[in-house]
């Protein structure tokens, strides 16, 4: 039978009526909702369409959001100032810079100067070290989100072999941390690993976000396996995830399509997080 397809919007709409129902109360108590600013670099669409897909979430959860975009030419210097005047500004609870930056731009610089209690995407050095050690407070929101609906839909993950296709700082490496913290036996995969396919087909958590559309086909998913696509992918058809969906659906157990699968969830947990930052201030 075809793979359960898991649909990531109710997940969303949860998150968002517990955010909306805090962000309420922390209004009344403080006289202003939380605050989330988002950092952008250049003209990138996909930024942009992200931001404004927060922008109606936010909205929704009762959150305020302003979106921000630096010049394509913004150096590191001229980005770490714009941190900096966030990290002072009191009304901003929540400061989003979005991932990867361009390549002229020194993204670790930049991850050591934001202020940790206002880091909703979990991209500073205290942060990731939190969740390295366990002790999480701002964790990653692609990551959670992921996870978010393995929970909604009551997918088992204590004992699975886990395999993750990709090792970024924002979304394979806090993955495979938060798959270990759930007792899962995780091997994380990258352009380097030998016999991809191999690996992957021995999973029965398959998590995929490497930035390849198409990258995982059907041949290299067990039969069962469940799958989730982090892919994000621009293409001219439209928004695609890194698995082959309609192949790999046939055999899978259970998929995330790619839009509304993790997406909508990720930016749920986002402003969760920024709820969370803001009551901490």
């Amino acid at each position: 039978m075809p793979a359960l397809v898991l649909d990531g919007r109710p997940v969303a709409n949860r998150i968002l009526e517990e955010v909306a129902a805090g962000s309420a109360e922390l209004a009344r108590l403080r006289g202003r909702p939380p605050t989330l600013v988002a950092v952008g670099v250049g003209e990138d669409p996909a930024t942009r369409s992200y931001f404004r897909s927060i922008g109606r979430l936010a909205e929704k959860a009762g959150v305020r959001f302003e979106a921000r975009y630096l010049p394509a030419d913004v150096s590191t210097a001229g980005l770490v100032e714009e941190v900096g005047r966030l990290n002072a500004d009191p009304e901003a609870d929540g400061v989003l810079i979005q991932m990867p930056l361009p390549p002229h731009l020194d993204a670790g610089r930049v991850a050591e100067v934001l202020d940790p209690a206002k880091d909703v995407d979990g991209i500073t050095p205290e942060n990731a070290g939190r969740l390295f050690l366990g002790r999480p407070h701002l964790t990653p929101s692609t990551p959670v989100g992921g996870l978010e609906v393995l929970k909604a839909y009551n997918i088992p993950i204590e004992g699975r072999r886990a395999v993750v296709v990709g090792r970024s700082n924002i979304l394979g490496k806090p993955l495979a941390l938060l798959l270990l913290a759930e007792n899962a036996t995780v091997t994380v995969c990258h352009r380097q690993t030998r016999n991809l396919a191999q690996i992957t087909w021995e999973a029965e958590l398959l998590c995929v976000g490497a930035g390849r559309p198409g990258l995982i086909t059907a041949d290299m998913v067990r039969p069962g396996a469940v799958v989730l696509d982090f892919g994000t992918n621009w293409t001219e058809g439209g928004l695609v995830g890194d698995v082959d969906f309609e192949a790999v659906k046939q055999v899978a157990a259970a998929i995330t399509p790619v839009p509304g699968g993790i997406g909508p969830v990720t930016t749920a947990v986002l402003l969760r997080n920024t709820l969370r930052a803001a009551r901490r201030s």
